[in-house]
């Protein structure tokens, strides 16, 4: 089995991306217990971020990376809070938390009738550091944006993005048909097949 890094050190997103590529044949390592820091992310774009949190990973471990940068694109905002989407609310203390960014997200929507939105997830999978090439896909889950949260599960924005075709927030869906139909589970699908014929140098 293939050891591959994992830009990031959050336990969901381990456990979301392992289950779907044991399948695969690729073994799930957090950088934290590779001593890998976490890198900036000063870009405009998922896709930047993505790469450079993935190229970090890689570099330091010299194994193959996977990285991801996702968040919320709000039409009437024009994409905001887009990358931000993490530190859309920052107190003045640096602290930041969901429930600070919702009450933001409705305050910066007061007066827009447009309420469509997307969460949005770019997934970047380098063989290694230097790779010329790498497997960039992206995952999208179209909704819109309520003025009050609704529901408990889930997390970020989930109270607030709306399913119209299902009648609920993101926060009211199971958890197993929530991680179905998320941005990053059709990701998740998009970069499996991608992946198929590739064939893994692992490292140890």
């Amino acid at each position: 089995m293939s050891r591959v890094v994992l830009a990031s050190n959050n336990p969901g997103k381990l456990k979301e991306f392992s289950l779907s590529l044991t399948a695969a044949g690729i073994e799930m390592v957090p950088q934290g217990e590779l001593g890998v820091s976490e890198a900036e992310e000063p870009f405009d774009t998922f896709v930047e971020n993505a790469l450079a949190k993935a190229r970090h990973a890689s570099r330091i471990t010299g194994l193959p990376a996977l990285a991801d940068d996702s968040g919320l694109c709000v039409s009437a905002l024009g994409g905001a809070p887009g990358v931000h989407s993490a530190r859309y609310a920052v107190a003045t203390d640096g602290s930041r938390s969901d429930a600070a960014n919702n009450a933001h997200l409705i305050a910066e929507m007061a007066g827009h009738t447009d309420t469509r939105a997307a969460y949005v997830a770019v997934l970047v999978y380098l063989r290694s550091a230097l790779d010329p090439r790498p497997i960039v896909v992206e995952g999208s889950w179209a909704g819109e944006v309520l003025s009050a949260p609704r529901g408990h599960n889930g997390f970020g924005y989930d109270p607030l993005f709306y399913l119209p075709d299902l009648g609920m927030t993101a926060a009211e869906l199971p958890l197993e048909q929530k991680t179905m139909l998320s941005h990053r589970a059709r990701a998740l699908r998009a970069l499996l097949q991608a992946l198929r014929g590739e064939s893994f140098n692992s490292k140890s």
